[in-house]
């Protein structure tokens, strides 16, 4: 019996789902978690097509995307707009709130 290992790239296919999985990364998990979700789209999608789309090369981006990576800001803003997403800010508490 062969088991395949399992890749959640396998499952990003519409934008529905990639803003769900994205979301709920963004919701539930770290910072690492963030860079990895983002790294399993841009593979789902293709990173020959992300790497043309951002001006960077293939190996630069699954080395940005890859488990204890530390990418720059403007990297991970260009892969999600080659992704098609964004950051969006939504108010959680008032802010006097939080002070």
């Amino acid at each position: 019996m062969e088991i395949s290992r399992f890749d959640i790239s396998d499952y990003l296919d519409s934008n529905e789902m990639i803003a769900e999985y994205l979301n709920t990364v963004l919701d539930e998990g770290s910072e690492e978690d963030l860079i990895l979700a983002i790294g399993h789209i841009a593979r789902s999608i293709g990173m020959t097509k992300i790497a043309e789309q951002t001006g960077m090369s293939r190996p630069s981006l699954y080395k940005a995307l890859s488990a204890g990576a530390k990418p720059q800001f403007s990297t991970i803003m260009k892969v999600l707009r080659a992704i098609g997403g964004g950051i969006q800010v939504t108010p959680q508490a008032p802010l006097q709130n939080r002070l």
